[in-house]
């Protein structure tokens, strides 16, 4: 498998709290969460949440081959709650998350798993592109949009409007991440296919996604072919540019584009 990766921090200075990693059967994709502020809560920050959860599942999926997607996710969330719990405050509702794209090959198969609003599409050698995610936290936001939307940035008022809203995660009828508990693994949206029935396929977090779920730039389809001829530095090019057209705030961008399935 070859795997051709770009990531893009938000704005210059800012550390980019998406991670993107691949060993040679495996791709993962990790984007971090937080709100300014939280130091207090963990000393280690976003950035360090997610490289840490994405270096740990790297290790386990190079290692571990007889565990479900689900399980190697439990595990490294685990691994990495355990590697800050005795210093932060691991259960506080502010402290690091992230949302997660798992893409595997095994035994003929390529597996994957979406966790929040991150976004994996499997382009099919027959027919449009697969698209896989999990719209639980985009449908609960839509009620807490105009708020924020209205709210200074970085305010008290935009911070408690933002706490409300990540009250609904890891909850039963809200939002599952990864964080503290690794039983929020299973509540990801998992699958597999046949390799043979695929030419590629792409993880990309949702400061990428948006070239179509937001700015409606192009379907599917059209993205998978930009990639094929121009890889991912140009959908993340055309994100920003909308971004700055909109004067809408830019998101970490992160693409790991997936050719050569067949090959290991």
């Amino acid at each position: 498998m070859r795997v051709t990766m770009t990531s893009a921090a938000a704005r210059t200075g800012h550390a980019n709290e998406d991670f993107a990693g691949a060993v040679p059967t495996a791709a993962v994709l990790i984007d971090g969460a937080g709100i300014s502020g939280a130091e207090s809560i963990c000393r280690h920050g976003v950035a360090w949440y997610a490289s840490r959860l994405g270096g740990s599942l790297l290790g386990l999926l190079s290692l571990v081959r007889d565990r479900s997607l689900s399980e190697l996710l439990a595990r490294a969330i685990k691994q990495v709650t355990d590697d800050h719990r005795d210093t932060c405050d691991v259960a506080d509702p502010i402290s690091p998350s992230a949302t997660v794209a798992i893409l595997r090959l095994s035994d003929g198969l390529v597996e994957h798993l979406v966790l929040g609003d991150s976004v994996l599409v499997l382009d099919r050698a027959d027919g449009t592109p697969l698209v896989v995610s999990d719209p639980r936290e985009v449908v609960i936001s839509r009620s807490y949009r105009s708020a924020l939307e209205a709210a200074a940035e970085d305010g008290d008022e935009y911070h408690r409007i933002l706490r409300d809203l990540r009250g609904n995660r890891n909850q039963p009828g809200g939002f599952w991440v990864a964080k503290d508990d690794p039983r929020a693994a299973d509540e990801a949206i998992t699958g597999s296919c046949l390799i043979s029935e695929l030419t590629g396929a792409v993880l990309l977090s949702n400061g990428a996604s948006r070239i179509v779920d937001r700015f409606r730039l192009a379907e599917w389809p059209e993205v998978m072919a930009v990639l094929a001829s121009s890889g991912p530095a140009e959908v993340i090019h055309r994100v920003r540019q909308a971004e700055a057209r909109h004067a809408v705030a830019a998101d970490d961008a992160t693409i790991a584009h997936c050719t050569d399935l067949g090959e290991t």
